[in-house]
């Protein structure tokens, strides 16, 4: 298994002057060793405009963006067939499109690592694979006619694995230019703020009423999909992961800021139309109204978001306005400029289930506390199994991380866990308060206690209107009947509203007190229309609830 801490190299691209659109440079911004700082010069040349003009031809749906010019005196006799094996598209369209991508991605890689930079690429791997340690390669892309290149799909040679896919390379793209990020612990739990807007403008009343009718139950069901992708797998060991998902369906700005400010989140995800803008693109949030990134910005970063992902189109593009490419307008770039640590957008449009199969595998990275690079990558490799190698599916993701933010969300799993002593139970069985409704999710006690509320710092954290900040306590106490030690478990309520029992015939209030809880209890907080749980043992089957 790796470690967890990562070796870093981080290299830039710029043209060489700006009188000559066609040189670039590429240096070390940081290498994992003194020797690594190199620098090379690279011509964009006739080549690789016509591979690139090619690949876009298949795989581009937005249309082809402005691209490097290469002067007639730069185009060498070139053929792409002789590049693809002269495969014919009309005969083996499914052959051609793979080597056309894997062709490109070829390129890409012989492009970026030439010369010097190769070598400290290729001694960084060796130090990371010799310490058992990932490389963190992070690409500054700064010529704006760069950016839409697919640099994920970057391979050394056939045969081998994408620069994305992972493990060993935890790759995405950086900006140097940036605030430098406050410090700030990694939380023990994901908390996301799910919004879902118009599909498209105008579409949502008139066009499409029965789409109004049904976001309801696609947010419900992107919700489910979010936290069963996060508990499903992590409760299997012994670093259970809480996922706690609020939806908003197509809010108006006011409402989205409000719950950002109100909601303690760490992850901000997006699904709904948005278009390129020059101020960081423009979401479609209701009818009512828009938002900018840059407006956005200010809301998720003043707000304390760690990642914030699109299912949007080209949230990761530049915008342009007469065939030039607006530097640093892109969603990702602007939102990374504004101190969010980390964005994912997609380079292009992506279909729905292409993305919800994505997001589902993501969300089970994260909840196993992977760094948010090893998540992506591992949903990538999911896309491109999927959906095959020789689609753009898996290229459509675009990482992009501030170059001070380490890469995790999640702070490591504390190994101690409760039991119910004088019980002779399995090493895996443990003391959990589980949802009911969806009996994957629970939540472990350590070291017998588990604090419940509103704010981020509890253990399970609900974040339910009328449930208080630090709203209640489950814990054990030791006591003594007749000389033999007993350990009995309690629940105690701090809050405003109370919290409720089951005591095997009604429900029971209890508000700024403590009660004894048993197994198989069923309990509820600040309101009976809150999520229904259970005070039980992991492993225990699902108790029908009361009613």
């Amino acid at each position: 298994m790796l470690s967890s801490n990562a070796l870093t190299l981080c290299l830039a691209i710029d043209r060489l002057t700006e009188a000559d659109s066609n040189h670039y440079a590429i240096w070390v911004l940081e290498s994992p060793f003194p020797g690594g700082y190199a620098h090379h010069d690279r011509l964009w040349d006739g080549q690789m405009a016509q591979i690139w003009e090619s690949w876009q031809q298949f795989f581009s749906l937005r249309g082809l963006p402005p691209v490097p010019h290469v002067p007639s005196a730069y185009v060498p006799q070139f053929h792409l067939d002789d590049l693809l094996d002269r495969v014919s598209p009309a005969a083996e369209s499914e052959g051609y499109t793979g080597r056309l991508m894997q062709g490109l991605g070829v390129s890409l890689w012989e492009w970026l690592f030439d010369g010097p930079i190769r070598q400290t690429l290729e001694r960084s791997l060796g130090i990371a694979i010799g310490q058992n340690r990932p490389l963190k390669l992070q690409l500054e892309v700064r010529p704006p006619e760069l950016i839409s290149l697919p640099w994920e799909i970057m391979q050394p040679e056939p045969g081998c694995p994408a620069l994305s896919l992972g493990p060993r390379v935890l790759f995405s793209r950086t900006t140097s230019t940036v605030e430098s990020l406050p410090t700030v612990e990694l939380d023990t739990s994901l908390r996301i703020l799910l919004v879902l807007g118009q599909d498209a403008p105008g579409e949502a009343t008139s066009g499409q009423p029965d789409q109004v009718l049904q976001l309801p139950q696609e947010a419900e069901a992107l919700k489910q999909l979010l936290e069963l992708s996060a508990s499903r797998l992590s409760y299997q060991g012994t670093s259970p992961v809480v996922c706690q998902v609020q939806t908003l369906i197509e809010p108006d700005a006011k409402t989205l800021l409000t719950a950002l400010e109100a909601g303690y989140f760490n992850v901000f995800f997006y699904a709904g139309h948005g278009v390129p803008a020059p101020d960081g693109g423009l979401l479609f949030l209701s009818q009512q109204g828009s938002l900018s990134g840059t407006e956005l910005a200010q809301g998720l970063s003043r707000n304390g978001i760690r990642l914030a992902v699109f299912n949007t189109c080209w949230g990761a593009q530049p915008d342009h306005q007469q065939q030039q490419v607006i530097p640093r307008s892109s969603l990702a770039e602007v939102l990374l400029h504004h101190g969010v640590p980390a964005v994912l957008a997609m380079r292009d449009s992506i279909a729905d289930e292409e993305a919800l199969s994505f997001i589902q595998v993501l969300a089970r990275g994260l909840a196993e506390r992977q760094p948010v690079a090893q998540a992506v990558a591992l949903a990538r490799q999911h896309l491109l199994t999927a959906y095959r190698f020789n689609q753009p599916a898996w290229s459509l993701p675009v990482l992009y991380q501030h170059p001070q933010f380490e890469g995790s969300l999640l702070r490591e799993a504390t190994l101690a866990v409760t039991q119910l002593p004088g019980q002779d139970l399995p090493a895996t069985q443990s003391v959990v308060l589980r949802c009911l409704k969806t009996p994957a999710r629970m939540w472990r006690l350590y070291d017998g206690y588990l604090r419940v509320g509103r704010l981020p710092d509890n253990d399970l954290v609900i974040l339910e209107p009328w449930v208080s900040g630090q709203h209640a306590e489950i814990f054990c106490r030791n006591q003594f009947d007749n000389g033999v030690q007993e350990t009995c478990y309690y629940l105690r309520d701090m809050s405003r509203y109370g919290s409720y029992y089951f005591d095997g015939s009604t429900w029971q209030h209890v508000h700024r007190a403590e009660v004894p809880l048993r197994v198989g209890t069923a309990v509820q907080f600040g309101s009976r229309e809150g999520e229904l749980m259970e005070f039980t043992l992991e492993g225990n089957p699902k108790t029908p609830g009361p009613c």
